[in-house]
């Protein structure tokens, strides 16, 4: 829904309305009970990766502190509220004047985690931290989902660059998200010029197949293109019959021709063939850009072909099959009573089916091994042991309801390929296997 049509200024994107109706309904009854200003802490993980993923991506922790710091219940969003009788007028008060004002630690963006990792922890009263949960978990869940999808391709890829272009394959709002994460991932590029507009995310685009059937000819569309965009534009190929567009394509451009495009057929054997075309035409500098619903799968494929970069559209915004991240957000620890002095109480959902969870305010660690390469993610409660206060993860996101971690996108990227890196070899296969690392829980008084 456009702002807009919510009775707000176009200039002022509210995020309040990007919750769930039994948010607010918890608040007025906690509210009416006295236990909303009770000082809470929630925690956001999941219990467990993917079925088959070696470790999780955290993305979009950029974007939950811009949605934070606009959570607003301005003058239209109130009324929308009090037209629909959706929560009391004395919520609608306390709403009125809502500002989150505790504090956020979490994950760094580009992290790695693995399940039960606390990837966020929001701290503040019950009543302004519950408010919060289903706008962290949308964006959580999409960009990781997204972020952990582009590291495997970006780890297939070996090095050769990735095009993010799934735009036209997802809502157009969610295509912009899945660009910035798909760029910490690891993708190079995407072809979305909003995602370049909005994050500063490189933008390449050139033409589709559209471009070449309007004109009376193969060649007339090629000359154009290259009039146009000049000799080291990208000319797609495979329109036709694939050998005559590669003698055309550098009869028009020259040697000088910056790539080839092929979108269908066999890639690895049209790869081979059409390398093997240019460079007896005489462009050896000619590159080849393959797409066509690859995945990671794909991907590492064509590792041998001659391939110099890879476009990635419906496979990538999808999540590669997985399309969340599955994490949760629950209330682990809660005061005793509304006194800001009043100590908290570890609390945890005990029911059956595999919906448990571990109670208590939490930190984690990643232990590594003589040689520096991580071997276990260690989660606890209480005090850090000291051979794990240098490792710790968690870092200050939110202080005092203030951000106060905003990077760039480029730091978040460097970090996950840092973070990638520091894992056992075996996190990179694409074989169906285990988290590469195992959750280790150390609790308070325990001794381990």
């Amino acid at each position: 829904m456009d702002v807009a049509d919510l009775g707000l200024p176009v200039n002022v994107p509210s995020t309040a309305l990007f919750t769930d109706h039994y948010e607010l309904t918890m608040l007025q009854a906690s509210l009416k009970a006295g236990t909303a200003e009770r000082r809470s802490v929630f925690e956001v993980f999941a219990r467990r990766l993917p079925d088959g993923r070696r470790y999780g991506v955290v993305g979009g922790t950029g974007r939950v502190l811009d949605a934070v710091e606009n959570f607003r219940f301005d003058e239209g969003v109130l009324r929308f509220l009090r037209e629909r009788e959706a929560v009391d007028e004395a919520t609608l008060e306390w709403l009125a004047d809502y500002r989150f004002s505790g504090d956020i630690w979490g994950y760094p963006e580009g992290e790695v985690y693995f399940p039960g990792s606390p990837v966020m922890r929001v701290e503040g009263s019950f009543g302004e931290c519950v408010l919060l949960e289903t706008v962290i978990l949308s964006i959580l869940n999409h960009d990781s989902a997204i972020a952990a999808a582009a590291s495997r391709m970006s780890s297939a890829a070996g090095g050769r660059p990735l095009i993010e272009m799934g735009a036209r394959r997802t809502h157009e709002l969610a295509a912009v998200a899945a660009a910035r994460a798909a760029y910490i991932g690891g993708f190079t590029s995407t072809s979305d010029l909003a995602a370049g507009f909005r994050y500063h995310i490189p933008t390449v685009g050139t033409s589709a197949h559209a471009f070449t059937l309007l004109h009376d000819s193969e060649r007339d569309a090629f000359r154009a293109q290259v009039d146009s965009l000049g000799r080291d534009t990208t000319l797609l190929v495979d329109t036709y019959d694939v050998a005559e567009a590669v003698r055309t394509a550098v009869e028009i451009a020259g040697p000088e021709l910056g790539s080839v495009r092929i979108d269908s057929g066999d890639l690895l054997l049209v790869a081979h063939r059409v390398r093997r075309q240019l460079d007896e035409l005489g462009a050896r500098d000619t590159k080849i850009i393959v797409t066509s619903d690859l995945d990671e799968y794909a991907i590492a494929s064509l590792a041998a072909a001659p391939v110099d970069a890879y476009g990635v559209g419906t496979q990538l915004v999808t999540g590669s099959g997985h399309p969340t991240a599955s994490m949760v957000y629950k209330l682990v620890a809660r005061a005793e009573s509304a006194d800001p002095e009043a100590p908290l109480v570890p609390v945890a959902k005990k029911s059956t089916g595999g919906k448990t969870s571990v109670g208590g305010r939490k930190w984690a660690a990643r232990r590594l091994d003589a040689g520096g390469v991580a071997e276990a993610e260690v989660v606890g409660t209480g005090p850090v042991p000291d051979a794990l206060a240098d490792q710790q993860l968690l870092v200050e996101l939110v202080k005092g309801g203030e951000v106060v971690a905003r990077e760039p996108l480029d730091v978040a990227r460097d970090r996950h390929a840092a973070a990638r890196a520091g894992l056992p070899l075996s996190a990179t296969q694409l074989s169906r296997g285990e988290p590469v690392l195992p959750t280790e829980y150390v609790h308070e008084g325990s001794g381990n």
